[in-house]
């Protein structure tokens, strides 16, 4: 007779119920506060039905940090991929200091992001940035460009910097995938005369297809998320015109003290990135089948 011990589920059971408490437990809390009326100090004062979601909706605030949340992980995304690809596809190649060149591609995914978005506000300095000086020496510019100070500017500059520190990520998970198909494929697409770009079309790009589903889920969840880069270079100004879902999330909470609000907005927010992820997930799922 076979034991219990030995079934499968009885023995990621343990580490599931773990998960669980993780993800449900905090998700409780925020339902309850989201649901309740509260001061700053966390303390539930009565029950205000769905007041705060009511708040959050009606706030104007909002709306363009939504959009901006659709622009901002779209772009990137977007951009992250388009780049990726050929960068992956020659870090797969084989030539003289290859592994010196995925070195270089992967160091800026071993900085630490506020790092890397704090220097760069220091290179976009509208006085005595790196990028004016250079632009400047160039004679590409007369006068210093405010960079971080025009909300024309900001945000596209912004989006450019969450592209260049997506790209390590994607590229390392491209060159997984790149590795995993065999080079007898490329041999025979070549005896039989195919360009480089047919056997990228019909070999590169569908065996490709399970690697660029993990990059877009991965890369929508880490962007939609990402909270240090607008943050440590314009902290959602000027007048809030760079700010996404999660950086007003964190002024609601804690430089409004609207415990409440910011409650109601991070389950939206959980709610929406949860229904993007599984729609997605499902329409991937479906075309591999067919």
């Amino acid at each position: 007779m076979r034991s219990p011990l030995t079934n499968p589920y009885v023995l990621i059971l343990p580490g599931f119920l773990l998960a669980a408490f993780i993800i449900l437990w905090p998700l409780f809390q925020l339902g309850t506060i989201s649901v309740n009326d509260v001061n700053r100090f966390g303390q539930l004062r009565g029950f205000n039905e769905f007041a705060n979601y009511t708040a959050v909706f009606g706030d104007p605030n909002f709306l363009g940090a939504l959009w901006r949340t659709f622009i901002w992980t779209g772009s990137i995304v977007i951009g992250a991929l388009v780049i990726s690809v050929p960068v992956a596809m020659i870090l797969n190649e084989d030539f003289y200091g290859r592994s010196v060149a995925r070195v270089i591609i992967m160091l800026p995914w071993a900085v630490s992001l506020t790092m890397t978005a704090i220097v760069w506000r220091w290179a976009l300095n509208g006085e005595i940035g790196m990028l004016n000086s250079g632009l400047r020496t160039l004679g590409l510019i007369d006068q210093n460009i405010q960079w971080l100070a025009r909300a024309s500017t900001a945000f596209p500059v912004q989006i450019m910097i969450g592209i260049l520190v997506t790209i390590p990520f994607t590229v390392t998970i491209f060159l997984g995938g790149l590795s995993s198909i065999s080079d007898d494929l490329y041999e025979a697409a070549k005896l039989e005369g195919a360009s480089r770009w047919q056997t990228f079309r019909e070999i590169t790009l569908p065996l490709m297809r399970p690697f660029l589903n993990i990059a877009i889920v991965l890369n929508m969840i880490n962007v939609f998320n990402s909270f240090p880069i607008i943050w440590a270079t314009t902290q959602g100004d000027p007048a809030n015109s760079t700010d996404i879902l999660v950086t007003y999330l964190y002024k609601l909470g804690f430089r409004f003290g609207k415990l409440g609000e910011a409650s109601a907005l991070s389950l939206m927010m959980f709610a929406l990135l949860l229904a993007f992820t599984v729609v997605y997930v499902s329409l991937a799922m479906r075309k591999e089948r067919t």
